[in-house]
Order: C-alpha cells, then sequence, then structure tokens
C-alpha cells in the first residue's frame, strides 16, 4: 500500500511540474506576440512625388465648317470646294495628306419638322462637314493653327474647337506614359522612404521594412500647373497643351523599429 501511494504521489508531481511548466511556456508566448502586436502597430505612412515634364507626341486637330442654303446641289458643290481649300491649306503648312482624314457629310433639313411654323430657319438646308488631322508632328499643327485666318479670308468660317473660337479643336497627346512610369515610381518610392527616413530620425527610431503600399495614379496636367490646380477648374486640361507635367504620388507605410 505504502508503495502504490508513493507512486501516485510521484505521478501527481510530474503532472504539476508538466502543468507549471506548460503556464510558464503559455505565458512566454502571449507576452511576445503582444510585444510583437506592439511593435506592429509603430508605423509611419508618408507621400512620395515624382514629376516630369514631357512634350506632346501626338496632335489631333478636328476642322469643322458648314454651309446654309435653299439648294442642296449648289451647297453640295460649295461644300466641296471648302474641303479643297482646307485640304490645301493644310499641305501648304507640311501636314502630310496621310495624316488627313476627311468626315461624312451631315445635311439637315430645317424645315423638316412641319410645325416649324413662324420659327422655321431662313434657309432649308444646312451642310457640314469635319476634317480631322492625325500627325506626331504636333509643331506643325501648332504653327498652322495660328494661321487659319486665310481659311476665314477665303470664306470659310471654321465651327468647332475645344475653346470654341476659330481654328478647330486642336488635342494634343502624350502616348509614351509607359516609357516613364517604372522610374518615376522608383522615384516617387525614393523620396517616401527620405520623408520616413527623416521622422524616424526626429524620433529616435529607425525604419524597417515596408508595410503597406499604393503606387498612386498617373495624372497628365499642363506643364506647370502646380499641386493647388485641383481648385481650378479647367486649369489642368492638359489636352490643350503641348508640354505637360506627368506626376504620381505613391503612399506607403513603414513600419518604425528601435
Amino acid at each position: 500500500m505504502e508503495g502504490n501511494n508513493t507512486s501516485a504521489r510521484g505521478n501527481l508531481a510530474v503532472m504539476g511540474g508538466l502543468i507549471a511548466l506548460g503556464l510558464i511556456l503559455g505565458g512566454w508566448i502571449l507576452g511576445a506576440q503582444i510585444k510583437q502586436t506592439r511593435l506592429g502597430d509603430r508605423y509611419v505612412s508618408v507621400k512620395g512625388l515624382s514629376e516630369r515634364t514631357v512634350k506632346s507626341d501626338l496632335a489631333i486637330w478636328t476642322l469643322g465648317y458648314k454651309e446654309a442654303g435653299d439648294e442642296l446641289g449648289a451647297l453640295y458643290s460649295k461644300s466641296e470646294s471648302n474641303k479643297k481649300t482646307i485640304i490645301d491649306f493644310l499641305t501648304k503648312q507640311g501636314i502630310q495628306e496621310s495624316e488627313i482624314e476627311t468626315g461624312v457629310i451631315q445635311v439637315t433639313d430645317t424645315q423638316a419638322n412641319e410645325w416649324g411654323g413662324a420659327n422655321r430657319a431662313p434657309k432649308r438646308y444646312i451642310v457640314q462637314q469635319e476634317i480631322t488631322v492625325r500627325t506626331k508632328s504636333v509643331d506643325t499643327v501648332a504653327a498652322a493653327s495660328q494661321k487659319t485666318i486665310q481659311l476665314l479670308q477665303s470664306g470659310i468660317v471654321l465651327t468647332n474647337g475645344t475653346n470654341g473660337g476659330m481654328g478647330g479643336g486642336i488635342v494634343y497627346k502624350f502616348t509614351g506614359l509607359n516609357a516613364i512610369k517604372p522610374d518615376m515610381i522608383t522615384e516617387a518610392t525614393r523620396n517616401a522612404r527620405a520623408s520616413a527616413d527623416r521622422f524616424a530620425s526626429d524620433s529616435g527610431s529607425k525604419v524597417g521594412a515596408i508595410r503597406q503600399a499604393n503606387q498612386g495614379v498617373f495624372s497628365i496636367l499642363w506643364a506647370n500647373s502646380g499641386s493647388t490646380n485641383a481648385d481650378q477648374p479647367g486649369m489642368d486640361n492638359a489636352d490643350t497643351s503641348i508640354m505637360k507635367t506627368v506626376r504620381v504620388v505613391s503612399s506607403l507605410d513603414y513600419y518604425l523599429e528601435n
């Protein structure tokens, strides 16, 4: 009987030791997790800016014109004469014929609505057409657009333009964004890291690994548009500017280490 009691006490002691060891290990693991969680909460959020000034490499110039009258045949002949005059003007300015596209003629019968009454237009037919120039010679288009007074002197008034003025609507595009994206992202990330380093130095810490990163959206604005033009409607209309500013702002979170 005494031997059995001794054996039972020994088993209880072993179990107690195992339980105590388990509690110690559990407490250590929990403490380590809490410490890691606290360290994980220490991070800094920064932004990195990268900008490039670029030149447009594509110009799209739309020149519209129209004539009004009561004789459809005569209007068609006048429209064809206007088209030839405009194309001749463009080629003389250095634009290639392969870069000129002619749109479909549109005819509007202003008296098609029999209830027009006293509000009828003075001329029955309106014939209108568009000619579009699509070229990489942006400087040639810019120079030609300053000479459209020659078309006015020939009796042709250009009717459509992005700014509502004579000369038609010119849109300048930059198509080389993909080529400069990688370097700009690298620069934005480097600038963000520099900001994080300054913050960490001031707080007695050092920058660790990236916690979270957002590449940011690339924006193409007119050159020297500044960072406050978002509050000025129309000031960031890059389509009307040959020179443009490409901008990206990346947002990154860095862990802070002691």
